[in-house]
């Protein structure tokens, strides 16, 4: 069976959005942890718009946070910066208020014996690529010719490495035999090992010099594969970035995910995939699924040991606190500095 999965840099105009977004939401929920947000972000050519619904105590200059992670990314140019924000709906405050689910919707979660992180190995290794890229422009001088835009891809048959592919915007004195050469040695190789019967390509087009807003439009949540399981799992459509923990598509998500692993790492099965689904305004899940690889189904025992009513989820997990950005980019699962990467006893 044949696999390939991707991964983008921060830089990435869409992974811009998305930091943008939680940066936003982080900002509210530091200063009032009972912010309700729903923020999104579209930007290119000059242009950012981030919009949505504020609920909030909270006092937050937008276009300032925006513009400074701009910057932080690595980008110098200036950007015009539009807020269009308003108050969340009441119909859908009303049914919140008592503990309902933000919204309707399917989640999943899954965990896998492949890795230390019981992660895919290929979503592993993908984000390891992009995360080298970024970790070489930030911290070594001598790479100050990477740029913050970037993508990796790799492609399994079964358990062996097939392809790599590398993309990685770059200064215009860079010549393409030189990358090339850079990439394969300091960004592929310590993350992969031997490249054996591998085939690798670096910026296959031969030119990457324009990247970001510059040349291409972001959008926030428009990078769901990237943020989850890679498509190797189901993924029921909900974009996570900027929305506040009372969103369902985010906490249920993370939930999924906290009990998947929690099973796998207790030898209940060598995988599994949870899912549950919500009604708007309701606490309690419409399904709740658990299902091992081998078709064992694990359902009555996550019903019996987590709790998935929206508020159950906030509290366990720790949901209103400002973690989010660093979410925004390489991966939201198979990273220990987040409270749904925790393993419980069962």
């Amino acid at each position: 069976m044949w696999k390939t999965v991707e991964s983008v840099t921060e830089g990435h105009p869409d992974k811009v959005c998305d930091q943008v977004s939680d940066a936003v939401l982080d900002a509210y929920l530091a200063r009032d942890p009972m912010s309700r947000v729903a923020v999104e972000a579209f930007g290119g050519h000059g242009v950012l718009i981030v919009g949505g619904e504020v609920t909030s105590s909270a006092d937050v200059d937008v276009e300032l946070l925006a513009r400074k992670v701009y910057a932080d990314i690595g980008y110098a140019e200036d950007i015009d910066v539009l807020v269009h924000v308003a108050k969340q709906s009441p119909d859908i405050a009303m049914g919140v208020d008592t503990g309902g689910a933000g919204d309707q919707g399917i989640m999943y979660g899954y965990a896998a014996a492949e890795t230390p992180e019981l992660m895919p190995k290929p979503v592993m290794m993908v984000h390891a690529l992009t995360k080298r890229l970024a970790d070489l422009r930030r911290l070594d001088p001598a790479f100050a010719w990477i740029k913050p835009d970037g993508k990796a891809q790799v492609t399994f048959e079964n358990s062996a490495l097939r392809s790599v592919l590398v993309s990685t915007q770059h200064d215009e004195a860079m010549a393409e035999d030189e990358i090339e050469l850079l990439v394969r040695e300091h960004v592929i190789l310590p993350v992969v090992g031997d490249l054996s019967g591998v085939e690798v390509l670096v910026n296959p087009t031969g030119r990457f010099v324009m990247g970001g807003f510059a040349a291409d439009t972001g959008l926030t949540g428009r990078k769901l594969m990237v943020d989850t399981y890679g498509g190797l799992l189901p993924h029921g459509g909900g974009a996570f970035s900027g929305k506040d923990p009372t969103k369902v598509d985010r906490s249920a998500a993370y939930m999924c995910r906290f009990a998947a692993k929690s099973l796998v790492a207790n030898g209940h099965a060598k995988n599994v995939l949870v899912s549950v689904a919500y009604a708007i305004g309701r606490a309690e899940p419409m399904m709740l699924s658990a299902k091992s690889g081998d078709g064992k189904d694990l359902s009555a025992f996550v019903r019996k040991h987590f709790d998935f009513r929206p508020q159950a989820i906030i509290e366990r997990l720790g949901l209103r606190r400002p973690i989010y950005r660093a979410t925004a980019a390489y991966g939201h699962f198979g990273r220990a500095e987040f409270p749904w990467e925790q393993v419980v006893p069962l």
